[in-house]
């Protein structure tokens, strides 16, 4: 296989990127002229691609059929939409089927799982066992860690844990990330409801959070499927409450570890601590301590052991991350009016907001193997006063945690108490105008084009404070507005990679699993599902997906997606046949994009079909096995992928018909929406 892309294919990709910067209205008609208005057939393809991830064949039909204002009323109801297809191909994917609670002990980390069960009984007398051998010089001291290990040591340290997913039915935690982007993948391809799936998308990047921080990836299945997928087309407030107030956000953004400086942090077995703490533990305190809690020594040890750690740590305290973003990045915008004050206010008012069990996925496969998991849940509870009906991975208010003095947020005072500390922050901020235009200015770059004008972000502003927050209404306000219809943003916008690959496999007619192999083609692209590490979101604009290396990465694509390369996607181009590669691909113009192109890269095209296509290069897995998964996006701090390739399949199909399909894919025009 090449290892690189040849030159030729490389100076296509400088011409097409010249060719994406001219104005597409301007460029099919080969003018530059004013533009005249858009013809029916035009609109109805404008709204196919920007209310959902592109036409399949015979979309534009459809929509004809019942007319374009009928299409968008019935998407912006999303619910009032059968769904059969997109619900039977993602039924199977069980972790959006189970409560954080039920990941945490199905999904669990391999070696935090090995950690828990050997800290127990049988590790400390394997420890005397081996400080015997090692006194009489028979064996050598156990590594340390991992790293260390001989390779017999790792052999047999894996063995162990295989015996144990099979004896206890659990699935390994890289797992995970596959459903969640195989969740979002499918319903993107497949869902009759376009608008709902965009708008996930949308949400997703706006409230970001990030799969490779630790806990997080356990939390994403419940925040998409309980907040962001629930309220995607719902009310903005109960959107921010939700992120807000969800473990995903909580963890990504550290608040569930923010606790107001003055505020008591002890609790739970406060007799134990203080002896810890002194140093002095009575044996009479011992022996009560083993009875009430049924723990034998080397439990107890363990637990005094884990207190000192605990104790020689910093003091918690107030944490201003999310206070800081739920205002730069999810409501008022960097210019919206508020100060260093008001950041450390809004972090006083969410104080105690934090979660049960946080870590839970290292421990609670240990626990149910045990046979201790309700002891161990019973124990969290009554040291932070939680309520019995909170469950491990959980939202949960520690009232012992929060600042209970009186704030003052962006002018307005704020002395509830409680809980309602933060939600008063929140309906300050909801209402607040700058907010109304921070949010119409997302919507307008998203669905109108890289620059709005102010008159436009205005409306849609004044639609969105007028119905308090009313996606749906904020939503109609924008695609009703002169603007939405214009010539000169038809085709205006550049595709990102996750919406070329969903959309390239949509024009087509494509079928596909999605799966690990999807994923690695994505990540290779630039953009995974919950894969960015900066709480920003994946860019929405041109100027951040326009340049060589990611236009080789979509030809690509382009490539393997029509010669039927990525394992669990096919497609059926035989329809595409004629006698002549020109015909081909005048057949794959008028299928895939209803004959629209422009001269110049008509011409260039033309060129193209009598050159050998560039090898298709596999991307490598995603590395997912540590305690923190890696980060998605090339190029950013700390991202990875595995050292193992994805397989490709064999090409199969017509070679001329899938090499015009793959240069119409990869055309300025395909990747522009």
């Amino acid at each position: 296989m090449k290892q690189g892309f040849s030159f030729v294919t490389k100076l296509t990709a400088a011409s097409l990127i010249w060719l994406l910067t001219v104005p597409a209205f301007a460029a099919i008609d080969g003018k530059t002229s004013p533009a005249k208005a858009l013809t029916e057939d035009q609109k109805i393809l404008h709204v196919l691609n920007r209310l959902g991830f592109g036409a399949r064949p015979g979309d534009l039909e459809k929509v004809k059929a019942i007319g374009i204002q009928k299409y968008i009323d019935q998407q912006l109801n999303a619910a009032t939409i059968s769904d059969p297809t997109a619900d039977a191909k993602v039924k199977n994917l069980e972790v959006f089927n189970m409560s954080t609670a039920e990941v945490f002990a199905k999904y669990p980390n391999p070696g935090a799982l090995l950690r828990q069960l050997e800290g127990g009984r049988q590790a400390q007398a394997n420890a005397k066992a081996r400080n015997a051998l090692m006194a009489n010089g028979d064996m050598p001291p156990p590594p340390a860690d991992e790293a260390q290990m001989t390779a017999d040591q790792r052999r047999e340290r894996q063995q162990k844990i295989q015996e144990l997913y099979r004896k206890y039915d659990l699935r390994p935690a890289n797992q995970m990330l596959p459903q969640i982007v195989s969740n979002r993948v499918l319903r993107a391809v497949y869902s009759e409801r376009q608008l709902q799936e965009v708008m996930v998308d949308f949400w997703q990047n706006h409230f970001n959070v990030f799969s490779g921080k630790a806990a997080v990836r356990w939390y994403i299945p419940s925040y998409e499927r309980d907040v962001l997928r629930k309220n995607a087309l719902g009310n903005f407030r109960d959107l921010l409450i939700g992120t807000a107030q969800h473990p995903a956000m909580l963890f990504f953004l550290d608040n569930f570890e923010s606790v107001a400086p003055n505020a008591q942090q002890g609790g739970g077995n406060n007799r134990l601590a203080e002896a810890v703490r002194t140093g002095n533990i009575p044996p009479r305190l011992r022996e009560q301590i083993k009875r009430n809690q049924n723990l034998t020594d080397a439990q107890l040890d363990q637990r005094i052991s884990q207190l000192k750690t605990q104790q020689n740590r910093p003091k918690r305290g107030l944490n201003e991350n999310y206070a800081r973003e739920l205002m730069e990045l999810h409501t008022l915008g960097v210019d919206g009016g508020y100060s260093q004050k008001d950041i450390g206010e809004v972090a006083r008012a969410f104080t105690g907001w934090t979660i049960a069990d946080p870590r839970g996925y290292r421990r609670a496969a240990a626990g149910m193997i045990n046979g201790d998991e309700e002891k161990r849940l019973a124990r969290i509870q009554r040291q932070a006063g939680i309520s019995e009906d909170v469950d491990s991975g959980e939202f949960y208010f520690n009232e012992r945690w929060h600042d209970k003095d009186a704030k003052t947020v962006l002018g307005q005072k704020i002395e509830g108490g409680g809980v309602n500390d933060g939600l008063k922050v929140i309906d300050i901020l909801v209402k607040h105008p700058s907010t109304a235009k921070f949010i119409a200015r997302k919507l307008a770059t998203k669905f109108v084009n890289d620059n709005p004008s102010e008159a436009l972000v205005g409306r849609v502003a004044e639609a969105f404070s007028k119905s308090n927050g009313d996606i749906k209404t904020t939503l109609r306000a924008l695609f009703t507005d002169k603007e939405f219809f214009a010539p000169e943003n038809y085709r205006a916008k550049i595709k990102t990679p996750f919406e070329l690959a969903v959309s390239s496999i949509r024009a087509v007619g494509g079928d596909t699993m999605s799966g690990p192999q999807m994923l690695a083609m994505l990540n290779k692209l630039g953009e995974v599902p919950y894969g960015y590490q900066a709480p920003t979101g994946y860019p929405d604009t041109a100027e951040d997906w326009v340049n060589t290396g990611a236009l080789l990465e979509r030809l690509n694509f382009a490539v393997a997606i029509a010669s039927n390369r990525i394992p669990g996607t096919r497609v059926d181009l035989a329809n595409l046949a004629a006698p002549t590669r020109s015909a081909i691909l005048d057949k794959a113009i008028a299928e895939i994009l209803e004959g629209e192109i422009s001269p110049a890269t008509k011409a260039q095209l033309i060129k193209q079909i009598e050159q050998p296509l560039p090898e298709v290069k596999a991307a490598n897995e995603v590395d997912d096995e540590t305690d923190d998964a890696p980060p998605m996006r090339p190029g950013q701090q700390g991202a990875r992928q595995g050292g193992r390739q994805s397989r490709l399949l064999e090409p199969s199909g017509n070679p001329d018909v899938f090499k015009a399909v793959s240069l119409v894919l990869g055309s300025p025009e395909f990747q522009r929406q």
